[in-house]
């Protein structure tokens, strides 16, 4: 079973719309690539993720917003990323994370 099966992955950005959304699709990439089946997989704007992302296990977000996540506990693991778009990056920041088999 992947690390990632049945975890819950968050994808934030500033508004919540655009650029989280082409992220979650970057994710799916990643997963399906993988073969990883998450138990959820969905985006949402930073003000909504910075008190919903407690309840993920994993989270994504801009370098720029990664500052909002450094004291969540737990073991939530945030990934922040230069290129939220890149389905490479998202990879290597899973790899480094320990997170993909």
């Amino acid at each position: 079973m992947a690390k990632l099966d049945g975890k819950k992955i968050l994808a934030c950005c500033a508004n919540g719309a655009g650029s989280s959304l082409m992220m979650e699709l970057a994710i799916q990439k990643v997963t399906k690539r993988h073969n990883i089946k998450p138990a959820e997989l969905t985006h949402c704007p930073i003000s909504e993720g910075q008190s919903a992302a407690k309840n993920y296990d994993v989270v994504f977000c801009s370098k720029a917003f990664a500052a909002n996540f450094e004291n969540l506990g737990g073991n939530t693991v945030v990934i922040p990323l230069k290129n939220v778009m890149s389905d490479k990056e998202i990879e290597e920041g899973l790899q480094a994370a320990g997170l993909l088999d």
